[in-house]
């Protein structure tokens, strides 16, 4: 076997009806014999610890799950172990039942490459239906435009009435918004009250300026000097000037900057309320408590 050159050239087949001598054998990782070409396969040369490199996969019909039969092993005891420890029947459907596009006729099976999300309902579909008008789309959903304290109160008084307690949800929601309109009321009347206190006391102080002056019969008293209005910041040359333009201007409107407010508009019959109480009041007693038209 070999050459002079190369002694340990070349080896014979392991297989005793062959002994071909193969001069690029090859070695089983099993069983590590030697072999020729065409017993170098485990089914060839009956390789007796092939089944440890073996790999059979067994698919559960209860999970659908592959179940692997571990070499050297009694496969009834794998199947066993896989039952009692990670087989979940929920997770069949998963991998049977295929997502579908849900429009009525259509079997596209929706996959990563042909599922499209609409933007609108949300739903996934068909690259076929993928516009709105293809799947019918309803549309985003639309939000509801009706008074947002009215909407509140009516979402309470349901809940109230699933929870067969409607007396105490309504009446504990209604005390907290009466009390926080009350209190931006008052608020609103005490900013104005102090207006009003200041443009009188001005006035005053302009006034007793002027009987001063004419008293003293002296026009060389407030010679020179400029008088400036204390609200808009106007200047005038006399005391009387002044009083003429707080008069006319400022106290005049007095009455329609004290009670300038926003009026709110009844979602019912577009009837006006400046106080919202009133509005509230309004819609329980000749509405039944909703908003909606």
């Amino acid at each position: 076997m070999g050459t002079p050159q190369f002694p340990d050239l070349g080896k014979h087949c392991s297989v005793e009806d062959c002994k071909q001598i193969d001069f690029l054998p090859f070695t089983c990782d099993r069983c590590h014999l030697v072999y020729c070409l065409e017993h170098r396969s485990y089914i060839k040369h009956h390789c007796p610890k092939a089944d440890k490199k073996d790999i059979t996969v067994v698919i559960c019909p209860l999970c659908a799950k592959g179940v692997r039969l571990i070499p050297d092993e009694d496969p009834n005891i794998t199947w066993e172990t896989h039952v009692n420890t990670e087989c979940d029947p929920s997770n069949y459907d998963k991998v049977t039942k295929k997502k579908k596009c849900p429009v009525p006729g259509c079997r596209e099976v929706l996959t990563f490459s042909n599922t499209i999300k609409c933007r609108d309902c949300t739903l996934d579909h068909c690259l076929k239906h993928r516009f709105g008008p293809d799947h019918k789309c309803p549309g985003p959903k639309k939000s509801d435009p009706g008074f947002p304290f009215m909407g509140l109160l009516s979402r309470s008084r349901k809940e109230s009435k699933t929870n067969q307690a409607p007396a105490t949800s309504s009446s504990k929601w209604a005390t907290s918004f009466l009390n926080a309109a009350s209190t931006v009321r008052a608020s609103a009347e005490a900013g104005m009250t102090k207006l009003g206190s200041e443009i009188s006391q001005k006035l005053q102080i302009a006034r007793d300026g002027v009987g001063l002056s004419s008293g003293g019969g002296g026009s060389n008293v407030n010679a020179g000097q400029v008088e400036e209005c204390p609200q808009c910041g106007a200047k005038f040359s006399s005391v009387t000037t002044l009083v003429d333009h707080v008069e006319k201007v400022h106290e005049r409107n007095k009455q329609s900057r004290v009670f300038k407010m926003s009026i709110d508009v009844c979602p019912k019959c577009s009837k006006g309320f400046r106080d919202p109480v009133a509005l509230v009041e309004h819609v329980e007693r000749d509405h039944g408590g909703t908003s909606k038209a």
